[in-house]
């Protein structure tokens, strides 16, 4: 059964003068007059010969430790303050990772070493698009003003062939047709008119081994055809007359369609006609070089061998190299069955 209420009351107060007052003989409270003679002495425990500290020293106590235990919480937060200082700053110290476009503070050159050059420029704030370095890869140029390429035309020649003007390689090479995707070498060969397929460096060499020559009728190079103007076409036309006639050769071919487009409007006046051109053999009074005591010689005009060139297949070219390998043959045979004089 629990006690009453003004017994509780009464308890609230014993304790009270209980701590305040100092018991060194016995167990039991001091006022046994209002402890119902010591009848409460089971609900308090007082210890013996150890004197109570007063109120005022225990608030001051429990005041100290409260103060030392806000300096100990304030070192602490102070101490993982700092230590997270230096962790992020730790972290801004390690080498970002350089990007297209970055802030000033964040470039390569804060990084660089702790005590910067005196000739150092500080960086201005804000965004700095970073410079493209230049490609190491090499274009190919569009036109060369140089060439090495000669002109082999020997007198008498059984077939002088005339290109449009030498490619970037073989103005570089002095080879004719030395691209590999000319079809120039190849024609030949499957024409009849070399024994073999040679090699762009055997250029120099086709006049003793089959009578036949190259040149061009304009000397410049380009990467292709199509970069020349018709201006410039038309004026190497009087010379390419010039050339035939001094060294008579037994034929001209003229290797591509816009050869013939140009000696037809220098000798014309106009453009050829779609109906007025054809592959082949020209009529006898287009012949090339004529002068007084000279006929001239025979125009062939054959395909392009450029491999840029798609407008025709190459069943269609190889018929028309076949034809002039057909006339080569039998001007050789007919020059052997001649008797030398």
């Amino acid at each position: 059964m629990s006690p009453p209420t003004s017994i509780t009351l009464i308890n609230e107060e014993l304790h009270v003068e209980t701590a305040l007052a100092t018991d060194d003989t016995e167990d039991v409270p001091v006022n046994k007059k209002t402890s119902f003679n010591g009848r409460l002495n089971q609900y308090f425990h007082t210890s013996k010969n150890i004197p109570n500290p007063s109120i005022q020293d225990t608030l001051f106590k429990r005041k100290s430790e409260s103060e030392s235990n806000d300096q100990f919480s304030n070192d602490n937060d102070s101490n993982s303050k700092r230590r997270k200082k230096a962790t992020s700053t730790t972290v801004l110290n390690l080498p970002q990772r350089i990007t297209r476009s970055r802030s000033a503070s964040s470039s390569p050159a804060s990084f660089a070493s702790p005590s910067p050059s005196p000739a150092t420029e500080p960086s201005t704030p804000g965004r700095s698009r970073a410079r493209r370095q230049p490609s190491s890869r090499k274009s190919t140029p569009t036109s060369s003003p140089v060439s090495l390429l000669r002109d082999t035309i020997p007198a008498n020649l059984t077939l002088l062939l005339v290109g449009v003007n030498p490619g970037i390689m073989t103005g570089a090479t002095g080879y004719v047709y030395a691209h590999p995707s000319n079809l120039y070498w190849k024609l030949l060969h499957w024409s009849g008119i070399t024994a073999i397929r040679h090699p762009p460096s055997d250029t120099y060499r086709l006049p003793e081994l089959y009578n036949i020559g190259n040149t061009n009728i304009v000397e410049r190079p380009t990467r292709d055809a199509s970069m020349l103007s018709k201006a410039e076409m038309d004026a190497g036309v009087p010379i390419l007359e010039e050339k035939v006639a001094k060294q008579q050769p037994e034929a001209v071919c003229l290797v591509g369609k816009s050869i013939w487009e140009a000696v037809w409007r220098a000798r014309k006046g106009r453009a050829i006609r779609k109906e007025e051109f054809r592959y082949g053999w020209q009529d006898e009074s287009e012949n090339m070089g004529r002068s007084e005591d000279w006929d001239g010689a025979p125009v062939f005009v054959a395909t392009t061998t450029s491999g840029l060139a798609a407008g025709m297949s190459m069943a269609e070219k190889q018929a028309v190299w076949n034809e002039l390998g057909k006339w080569v043959n039998s001007r050789r045979q007919a020059k052997k069955n001649t008797p030398s004089m």
